[in-house]
């Protein structure tokens, strides 16, 4: 192809891998010839000589069930192979089981990926924060641990969620504001549920009843039948997921309970459980396919030796429905 082209291999190589320092001539000879000779670049040769793998690896240390019920974690999936598309490298999920956690991470430190994203409702991140010492890894949750090393996240500003979701129940006139939780060991549960306290505080209301939830329907559903088990009064709930308010709704529904009339409720997650819930759900977009391709854009660039912030924070916004 050099030869076809009339330029050397070095000028060749320059110009297919998008290099500035060729002419403009050396870039016509090297197209024409790529043309002529339909010359597709082998990439596993490419690879050798760049020393990389040309892959990237989501990792997902969640129970497989748990995984494949929840869309929160499709949603990622689909931004992060959509952007993945339009660059060089291919995404390899790996769903990572509690029976061989260190598989997974043989896998990782073996040469096979040039880069993770990690991804995960409750996992520590302690063992993958140490990975960051071997290859570039982004996180799309915040540590829990203090003594966790400083890496880069994208993630919500899970605080500002909750606060976003009660606001819209206080400007409503409801003043015994309940909550059901996610799980109190995972930051989107801690942060959500703390975003709802501050946001009453702010109102000058007392923070009503609290039930704890893991971000299931089911878990909602118990969690709405014990707030009203015991006659505490209640006239709006937020739910930190739209998965757990349908599970709440159907409670009510059963009770005879009008929504909103009588118990207004908002939630958090924009995705197939807020629509076609009944009534449709008032709820906090996060963009989590934005998300997903913001992770893999920020890995990318970390691969590439740039300069990334530790920390990139996604906006979010209100969804007005019926539930309201």
């Amino acid at each position: 192809m050099a030869a076809l082209a009339g330029v050397s291999k070095s000028t060749a190589s320059r110009v297919i891998n998008g290099s500035s320092q060729v002419t403009p001539e050396a870039v016509a000879s090297v197209t024409a010839a790529v043309e002529q000779l339909h010359y597709v670049p082998n990439r596993a040769a490419r690879s050798l000589v760049r020393r990389r793998a040309q892959t990237i690896a989501m990792v997902i240390p969640q129970r497989t069930a748990e995984f494949f019920a929840d869309p929160y974690f499709a949603e990622v999936i689909q931004g992060a192979a959509m952007y993945a598309s339009s660059t060089d490298y291919t995404l390899t999920l790996l769903i990572e089981s509690d029976v061989d956690p260190d598989k997974t991470r043989r896998f990782l430190t073996g040469g096979n990926v040039d880069g993770a994203l990690v991804l995960s409702h409750h996992t520590s991140m302690q063992a993958y924060a140490k990975l960051s010492t071997s290859l570039p890894v982004v996180f799309g949750v915040r540590a829990l641990e203090e003594t966790t090393p400083p890496g880069h996240v994208v993630d919500v500003d899970n605080v500002e969620a909750g606060a976003l979701a009660t606001r819209r129940l206080v400007e409503a006139g409801r003043s015994r504001i309940a909550t059901i939780t996610g799980p109190l060991d995972t930051a989107a549960g801690i942060d959500r549920r703390a975003g709802w306290r501050r946001a009453l505080l702010e109102a000058g209301l007392k923070p009503g009843p609290e039930e704890e939830g893991d971000f299931t329907p089911t878990s909602g559903a118990r969690a709405m039948e014990r707030l009203l088990a015991d006659g505490r009064q209640v006239d709006a709930v937020f739910a930190a997921s739209a998965q757990m308010a349908t599970g709440a709704l159907g409670v009510l529904r059963d009770r005879g309970i009008p929504v909103p009339a009588q118990i207004a409720m908002t939630a958090v997650d924009n995705n197939v459980f807020a629509v076609d819930a009944y009534p449709a759900l008032t709820t906090v977009d996060l963009h989590t396919a934005d998300k997903g391709a913001l992770l893999v854009e920020t890995l990318h660039r970390l691969i590439a030796g740039e300069e990334v912030p530790e920390m990139t924070t996604i906006p979010i916004d209100l969804v007005e429905r019926s539930s309201v």
